[in-house]
């Protein structure tokens, strides 16, 4: 009797298959060489809003030899559930033949890419590399930034800080699995003078940091992807872009960057992530250089630097589980 092919021999990879292909360290690699690829093509997302606050996101992109789109739905509604806020996929072709190549897990590519660039702008510009981290928002991302930047910057002290205590202790557990020492703070702002990383991982549907950064901090905030969003208060943006320097991931921050719009802020005239790798910026740290504020809104480039890098890896393992995460760009 002849067996149905697998969903993975067929190229469909579930959450643990498409994790053990985009590892950490190597990711960040495959995005800055995106950041420097010239052949690379990224057309606006298109954004449509679905019934009942959701909304539908789909992101192309392609190189000369690769073309991807991320198809997601963000469901703010699913928090508290047990669901999750991202569900979607990845769907990858190759371009010489229009062969579908791959199918990823939209959530697992979104958690992965959106740590993996974090840890890329850390590489780069954090002054204080070795921590401790602080992280601000319990779920997916806060796991995923825990994993990039202890796996890739050697980060052995993390503070964390939620809204929700029984978030806070379930992800210090799985950091403390990682190998690394774990604080649960009540407080976010009175770790910040601990802390010369942080990271901002929530839903941004209120500001969670308000305090100053330290003069070596590297923070890097995530959450937020509209003009509405901002996790960050603006006396926060206000003081990085007086003291220190502010860097974004792409462009298209001028239309997503809530915290920085909402500062007042010339988004327009800030660098850009490509224009640190390249060395094109003025805004790698120098001795008490100040405070380093990466703000990250999501570019379907960074789906594409994961599918280019997925096409490499063989897969080691399989599993039926599927995940979530509260950034969706």
């Amino acid at each position: 009797m002849l067996l149905a092919p697998s969903l993975t021999s067929l190229g469909v990879l579930d959450a643990a298959a498409t994790a053990a292909r985009l590892p950490w360290s190597d990711l960040a690699d495959e995005i800055a060489a995106l950041l420097q690829d010239h052949t690379v093509a990224v057309p606006p997302r298109a954004v449509l809003p679905l019934a009942q606050g959701g909304s539908l996101f789909v992101m192309p992109a392609t190189d000369q030899s690769v073309a991807m789109t991320k198809l997601i739905t963000f469901t703010p509604g699913n928090a508290g559930t047990g669901r999750p806020s991202i569900q979607g996929d990845v769907v990858v072709f190759d371009i010489a033949t229009g062969e579908r190549r791959l199918v990823l897990d939209g959530p697992t590519v979104t958690a992965r890419r959106t740590a993996a660039v974090s840890l890329l702008a850390a590489r780069h510009l954090a002054q204080t590399p070795q921590g401790p981290l602080l992280i601000v928002g319990a779920g997916v991302q806060g796991l995923a930034h825990a994993e990039a930047f202890i796996h890739g910057l050697g980060v052995r002290e993390v503070w964390i800080a939620s809204r929700s205590s029984a978030s806070a202790e379930a992800l210090a557990a799985q950091v403390r699995a990682l190998g690394a020492q774990v604080r649960v703070v009540a407080d976010a702002d009175a770790a910040v003078p601990h802390c010369p990383l942080i990271a901002t991982c929530t839903t941004a549907s209120a500001v969670v940091l308000s305090a100053p950064p330290r003069p070596d901090a590297f923070v890097a905030a995530v959450g937020a992807f509209t003009p509405a969003m901002a996790e960050l208060a603006p006396a926060l943006c206000q003081h990085a872009a007086r003291h220190g320097r502010i860097v974004v991931d792409t462009s298209d921050a001028l239309h997503e960057a809530g915290d920085l719009l909402q500062a007042g802020l010339d988004v327009a005239a800030l660098p850009t992530l490509a224009d640190v790798v390249s060395g094109l910026s003025a805004a790698a740290p120098t001795h008490h250089s100040g405070p380093v504020l990466f703000k990250s809104c999501g570019w379907a480039g960074w789906d594409l630097a994961a599918a280019r890098l997925a096409l490499r890896h063989a897969s080691p393992t399989t599993s039926a589980t599927r995940s979530s995460t509260t950034t969706p760009a």
